[in-house]
């Protein structure tokens, strides 16, 4: 059995593996990934914020946006969305 507190720890790093990952893959649109895996970037967006309410804490869509695709929305459509 795992603890809970390393349970999260590495439930956290494989998040950040997963935002690494899609980071390199900029070439991946989000509608390829909502196509194939059923969310995208913007889903993970909004789910880190919704988290992030749970518990107290206030971040809004850009702030979460911003952490999943490492630079602001905007900035990330203009150079790399299709």
């Amino acid at each position: 059995m795992i603890d809970e507190s390393t349970r999260t720890q590495i439930e956290a790093a494989a998040f950040r593996r997963l935002l690494a990952h899609l980071d390199s893959r900029k070439d991946v649109q989000n509608i390829d990934l909502m196509s194939l895996a059923g969310f995208c970037r913007n889903c993970l967006s909004k789910w880190y914020a919704a988290a992030a309410e749970e518990r107290g804490q206030s971040l809004s869509q850009d702030e979460a946006r911003e952490i999943v695709y490492g630079m602001p929305y905007a900035q990330w459509k203009a150079e790399h969305q299709i």
